[in-house]
């Protein structure tokens, strides 16, 4: 008699509640989808409105321009940086075509550059 009054469900071990001994039937699904939830974002089933299309197409512009403009802007930025650390590097305009200089300053090494600086600098001291 006893056995009348246990509790039906067993008591959680650690902490740990069993599984469930409800069965989902397979295909079945919370999201209405008749096939089951492959996908977590499953496909509509009808077109929607042509309003929430159109909204839909706005934003997907909006969001192209704007990572079409940031990738632009990315890489002027980064053509200016590299630009600048050429210059930084060599100490004058890192761009042959726009020296006005001789046609031999092409011509110089950048060790020639280097010797020439150092030169200077005992120099001056």
């Amino acid at each position: 008699m006893s056995d009348h009054h246990e509790p039906q469900n067993p008591k959680p071990i650690n902490g740990l509640t069993p599984p469930s001994s409800e069965k989902i039937p397979i295909g079945s699904s919370t999201t209405g989808h008749p096939r089951g939830s492959k996908y977590p974002n499953p496909p509509e089933i009808t077109n929607p409105d042509p309003a929430t299309l159109r909204e839909q197409w706005r934003f997907a512009i909006r969001q192209y321009s704007r990572w079409y403009s940031h990738a632009w802007g990315t890489a002027i930025l980064a053509g200016v940086s590299f630009f600048a650390l050429g210059w930084f590097i060599k100490g004058s305009n890192p761009l042959p075509s726009f020296n006005k200089g001789d046609k031999d300053d092409d011509k110089k090494s950048a060790a020639g550059v280097v010797a020439k600086e150092a030169e200077r600098g005992l120099q001056n001291e």
